[in-house]
């Protein structure tokens, strides 16, 4: 892999940063962030909104399989552009407020637009951005920058949200909020569609070094299958993401504890959950930049620690309406245990020696077990908030959460014990 500086022109991370999140700004931002009011809007509860992701997550399910080997017969650009288009579109039907039923259909077709033909290219592009020497700074931009990406979206939507509700937010009906909330939708549909048009004109000069290492087999066959299965090390990847991704997951509802537990307002629970994205970039950025001086492996050990014992003390109880600050100081520490982990979960594929050309590849295996909690983990926190309404429901949701950290920490130590030992040897 050509780690020249000139191969890294720096607005091609910036495209990627840009166009890698506002992919997920539909499916899964905009609920995170104003999960109260879109719950409100959308006339569904916890389990509901929990139902509608994981349809997501059995359509992502598949097409991360068939998505990834994708990735290693074309250049990214015309596929993710394409990705990009197609899910804003989908943005606009949302903004009419479907039915339940329909807006499970509608997840299901955002987990195939936003990962069939885009994330497994978006990860070997970013892996190609990086080269043999800069794999923790790649990811780091990459995670850090859609954090600050995530904000801006959320910080614009709060800002629409605000200026079109024109009463008190809490003397405001159904329809106003409906009101406000679809020009929030329709703004980051149009800015989704902006980012599309960059991507498929800018993102040429990526093409060039990408087509430098595209297989010339088929796109589906069972060598590829088979290359990446004799990797222990990517097996160990599967349960370090699953882990990783059930403790982002949770970060989901941040903004709805502001708002049950601590007794914020729809605005004030949406800012909490504006704020949180803001710690993603610095932390991705700083994680991203030690990795490279030392091992990936051991930051995601790190941060798993970090998110155990974090967890535990949001489990535990203590935090109420009277200790505001000690709320802040606990979720800054989770988004970095939480941001940690996720920042560089794939740069350890330079780590585990996993060779470039069937990298698609390896990303859609590990994918399909590693982001399974796009299937069971949004369920899952439905039912423990709705059948313990209030802090309770809350507690538990951590207690879980501690739980997946006490595996992915487990399973980062033997990846990097096993990786090790293959660099004596």
């Amino acid at each position: 892999m050509d780690t020249s500086k000139s191969k890294r022109p720096f607005f091609i991370i910036l495209l990627l940063i840009f166009a890698g999140e506002a992919i997920f700004v539909l499916p899964f931002v905009l609920a995170r962030i104003f999960r109260p009011t879109f719950l409100e809007v959308f006339n569904i509860n916890n389990l509901e909104l929990g139902n509608c992701f994981s349809v997501y997550g059995v359509v992502a399910f598949i097409s991360y399989f068939f998505g990834g080997s994708l990735a290693d017969k074309y250049a990214p650009r015309t596929l993710m552009a394409v990705a990009l288009f197609m899910t804003a579109i989908g943005g606009f039907y949302m903004a009419t407020f479907p039915s339940y039923f329909a807006m499970r259909l509608l997840f299901g077709y955002y987990g195939f637009t936003t990962i069939f033909l885009f994330w497994a290219p978006m990860i070997k592009a970013t892996r190609v951005w990086g080269g043999q020497d800069k794999q923790g700074l790649a990811f780091g931009f990459l995670d850090g920058g859609r954090g600050l990406v995530a904000a801006g979206f959320g910080s614009l939507g709060v800002l629409v949200f605000s200026y079109m509700i024109t009463i008190d937010v809490s003397e405001a009906s159904l329809l106003d909020l409906q009101d406000a909330f679809k020009y929030v939708i329709w703004a980051s549909s149009a800015m989704i569609i902006f980012i599309a048009i960059l991507v498929y004109y800018f993102l040429k000069p990526l093409s060039v070094n990408v087509e430098a290492f595209q297989s010339q087999k088929k796109i589906y066959t069972l060598e590829n299958f088979k290359s990446v299965l004799k990797y222990p090390t990517v097996w160990l990847m599967m349960l370090i993401i699953l882990c990783a991704y059930v403790g982002y997951k949770t970060t989901d509802i941040f903004s709805l504890y502001a708002k049950d537990v601590l007794g914020y307002n729809d605005i004030g629970s949406a800012k909490i959950g504006t704020y949180l994205l803001y710690i993603r970039p610095v932390t991705g950025i700083a994680i991203g930049l030690l990795a490279d001086r030392t091992r990936a492996s051991l930051w995601i050990i790190i941060g798993f620690l970090i998110m155990m014992l974090s967890s535990l003390f949001f489990a535990s109880g203590i935090i109420s309406d009277n200790t505001i600050y000690l709320f802040i100081i606990s979720v800054i520490f989770m988004a970095i245990g939480v941001y940690a982990t996720r920042v560089l979960y794939f740069a350890i594929m330079e780590e585990a020696k996993l060779p470039l050309a069937i990298t698609g590849t390896a990303v859609g295996f590990i994918s399909v077990v590693g982001y399974t909690p796009d299937i069971f983990a949004g369920p899952m926190i439905g039912v423990l908030l709705d059948n313990s309404p209030g802090e309770l429901g809350h507690q538990h949701v951590f207690a879980v959460m501690a739980i997946f950290s006490l595996i992915g920490f487990c399973a980062t130590l033997a990846f990097s014990i096993l990786t090790k030992k293959k660099l004596r040897s």
